[in-house]
């Protein structure tokens, strides 16, 4: 579920344009305010970023809005990655809309916690309330839906959830209850978005037109190079796993 293999990024965008658009926004956003430091950007910061006291006032826009914000440059890195890396396959399982709806509603679901065990004059931004709920999805798979997940998959969740647990708490600086809100947000909403639903197929998108615009497959497709050499595409879960860390452990040192 988690091996890439698009041949190309547009490839990518046009088998899941949901994730390709919020990847992309992530990075826009970030660029204009924190890198080229706009006097537009910093007024999307102030407007959007989460502040419990102007939600409290009735600002309610901001329980949506600091999803599409990040601060440094590793934070809107690692979620964007986190994103096209376990994004994917449940855009295609759930459809377009359903994958908005479970994105931004396990986001929610973070903020509002965020906001209710938080002090009053807390700020915080980022996609990671989001991205954690999309981890409880993939664990409820993994409990109760198992015909949804492959053995390799099962087991990489189990350790990438047991690794973000653990830089929750040790990590400085991050917003525990949005991380632990998304995830039981994730866990609570996918038994309504995984009503109905299929596997991941990786080789869904991967057809072709003819003159006649019937859809079929490549006859080629199987005598063509792998993208990956054998022994790399085994242990390709573990090094993924490895370069998460690598990147949990470069964030907390810089």
């Amino acid at each position: 579920m988690f091996i890439r293999n698009e041949r190309s990024i547009k490839e990518f965008i046009q088998s899941y344009p949901v994730v390709s658009t919020l990847v992309i926004i992530n990075l826009i956003l970030w660029l204009i305010i924190n890198f080229l430091q706009l006097p537009i950007g910093f007024m999307i910061r102030d407007w959007a970023i989460g502040y419990n006291l102007y939600i409290a006032a009735g600002e309610y826009w901001r329980l949506v809005t600091p999803i599409f914000l990040h601060g440094d440059m590793m934070h809107v890195l690692f979620n964007s990655f986190s994103l096209i890396l376990f994004g994917p396959a449940l855009e295609q399982m759930l459809g377009k809309f359903k994958f908005i709806f479970a994105y931004l509603g396990v986001g929610i679901i973070g903020n509002i916690a965020t906001y209710f065990f938080e002090p009053l004059y807390y700020a915080h931004l980022g996609a990671s309330g989001s991205i954690y709920g999309l981890f409880g999805i993939y664990v409820y798979m993994m409990i109760f839906r198992k015909d949804l997940m492959d053995s390799g998959s099962t087991q990489m969740i189990r350790a990438i959830v047991v690794i973000g647990l653990i830089m929750t708490f040790i990590r400085p600086n991050i917003n525990i209850f949005a991380h632990l809100g998304g995830f039981i947000g994730g866990l609570l909403i996918a038994p309504l978005v995984l009503r109905n639903v299929r596997g991941y197929n990786p080789w869904q998108r991967r057809s072709y037109r003819t003159d006649d615009d019937s859809i079929q497959f490549d006859p080629n497709r199987w005598n063509k190079k792998r993208l990956l050499p054998p022994k790399i595409k085994k242990n390709l879960p573990w090094i993924i796993i490895g370069i998460l860390a690598l990147f949990g452990l470069l964030s907390r040192l810089f």
